[in-house]
């Protein structure tokens, strides 16, 4: 058999260890709660009873866990050239933000989120999306307690593009059809689990559509649905498109140059130093 033909293990960047999918796990657990405690609570409880203090609180916490995660995942591994990487594809992703902001969704740095991901495995794939996020909120000035859900939920965007299956051996047109149908899900999703986030800081006398935390679950889940979309269905699908253009068009260029970056940076090879010579 022709040794070309069978395919190669790609590389990955970081390794995830027990340790660190532990704490990704416990943080995700944790980042459940911060975005649908809406959901989870029932209305007499006392959670409901502070509405207005809650995402406060989910905010200042995930802050903590999504920090502890990163730490978690660089100690299992992120080396010199995978910080190199990183800082590269979180400043690229960071200018691409403002390029389309408060324009219909048009956000391209969501496919480079996807396909990075995609080549350089789930747990640089979580970092990466939430260092991405941390600075481009910097970069706009988009600086508040929606913060830290925005870096969650970017991580998640970015690891599950890394565990999507056929790493190694799926690709060309499947591989592409794959990552864009995935970014189409994964950008209304993104919007979804973000308009959680902010929700429920609207007051229940101000608008029909707010969370109300004296109504049932039902009633706040049509609350929530007819909120979806009266306020971001638009700017949803202007992602979801965005993206899927970009995946279908761009991708291909862009997965040969991650996938040879990867491959020139050797990752899994540690870093050695020649001794000096006397």
């Amino acid at each position: 058999m022709d040794p070309r033909s069978t395919p190669q293990r790609q590389a990955r960047a970081v390794r995830l260890g027990p340790r660190s999918v532990t704490a990704l796990a416990l943080v995700s657990a944790v980042g459940v709660v911060g975005f649908g405690w809406p959901f989870l609570t029932p209305p007499t409880s006392r959670i409901s009873a502070h509405a207005q203090d809650a995402p406060w609180l989910f905010a200042g916490l995930l802050v903590l866990l999504v920090s502890v995660v990163a730490a978690a995942i660089s100690e299992s591994g992120l080396g010199p050239k995978a910080v190199a990487m990183l800082g590269v594809l979180a400043a690229t992703g960071a200018a691409l933000r403002p390029i389309g902001a408060g324009t219909a969704g048009i956000e391209p740095m969501f496919f480079l989120m996807v396909l990075s991901g995609r080549v350089l495995g789930p747990g640089f794939g979580f970092v990466l999306g939430s260092v991405t996020m941390f600075a481009s909120a910097l970069l706009t000035g988009g600086v508040g307690p929606w913060l830290p859900f925005q870096m969650l939920a970017m991580g998640w965007f970015a690891m599950g593009a890394g565990l999507l299956p056929g790493p190694d051996r799926l690709r060309g047109r499947a591989e592409l059809v794959m990552l864009a149908a995935y970014g189409l899900l994964a950008a209304f999703a993104y919007g979804t689990v973000m308009n959680l986030a902010g929700w429920p800081f609207m007051s229940a006398l101000a608008s029909n559509v707010a969370f109300d935390p004296h109504a049932a679950v039902a009633a706040n889940l049509a609350r929530f649905l007819a909120y979806c979309l009266a306020t971001s269905l638009g700017w949803d699908l202007g992602r979801a498109v965005v993206t899927v253009v970009l995946t279908l068009t761009l991708g291909p260029a862009v997965l040969r140059a991650l996938r040879r970056a990867t491959r020139r940076a050797a990752f899994e090879t540690p870093v050695t130093f020649d001794a000096p010579r006397t």
